[in-house]
């Protein structure tokens, strides 16, 4: 018997909620209950945002530094910023130049004797404000590009025929959490809240341990005398 050939399933958010109201033991009949189930879905991909890195809301973008100014907004989605460099010569297939510019906490700015000093940055304060901004230091000198690689928030539930903003991978997670906060809110349910949160848990658990970067890692010791 042949396959289906194919390998696009994916679930809109009607669908979804009516899987989480069914895994919760009771059936979506109102508009009411697609409002609620899509109130707790967007309160519940903020948590997974707390618990760590997602790794499809990591993305790229560019600031285009002016000379004398320090201060730059991020995109008002950003969480946090993984990475950075300062650019030099952008474009130039011959000179362009990605060069380090490391991260500092504000206690580490605010001991900086002279911030009006200028020259190429070397350091950056990231202010995790509602909408994000950075501080580079030194001011800069002349025009360069700020890349960096983020984290972005997930988008909004939809209002129906929208599909979730993750992977594929997370579609099971997603129903199981959504089905425990779904019984968190309705007293006739709660019998079945523990299942649902052990179901979660483990959802979540399997799908959290396939998101992460398969790369090598070296530790090279430190030897010296003491």
């Amino acid at each position: 018997m042949a396959t289906s050939g194919t390998t696009a399933f994916d679930l809109e958010f009607t669908e979804i909620a009516e899987e989480a109201w069914e895994r919760a033991g009771s059936e979506m009949r109102s508009g009411y209950d697609l409002a609620t189930a899509r109130r707790s879905m967007n309160l519940m991909t903020i948590e997974w945002q707390n618990r760590g890195i997602n790794m499809w809301t990591i993305d790229s973008g560019t600031i285009s530094v002016t000379a004398d100014t320090a201060q730059y907004s991020l995109p008002a989605d950003t969480i946090d910023l993984l990475d950075q460099v300062i650019r030099t010569n952008a474009g130039n297939t011959s000179t362009q130049s990605d060069l380090t510019i490391s991260r500092i906490g504000v206690s580490t700015y605010a001991s900086i004797p002279n911030k009006l000093s200028t020259g190429r940055p070397i350091q950056v304060w990231v202010e995790r404000l509602a909408t994000p901004r950075i501080n580079l230091w030194p001011v800069p000198d002349t025009s360069y590009t700020f890349v960096y690689w983020r984290m972005r928030r997930v988008e909004d539930a939809g209002s129906g025929v929208e599909t979730a903003d993750m992977s594929f991978r997370f579609l099971p997670a997603l129903v199981a959490g959504l089905a425990y906060h779904i019984a968190m809110k309705v007293p006739d349910l709660a019998p079945r809240i523990e299942m649902l949160k052990a179901a979660y848990d483990e959802q979540y658990a399997l799908a959290a341990g396939e998101d992460r970067e398969k790369t090598s890692e070296h530790f090279v010791p430190r030897v010296g005398r003491i």
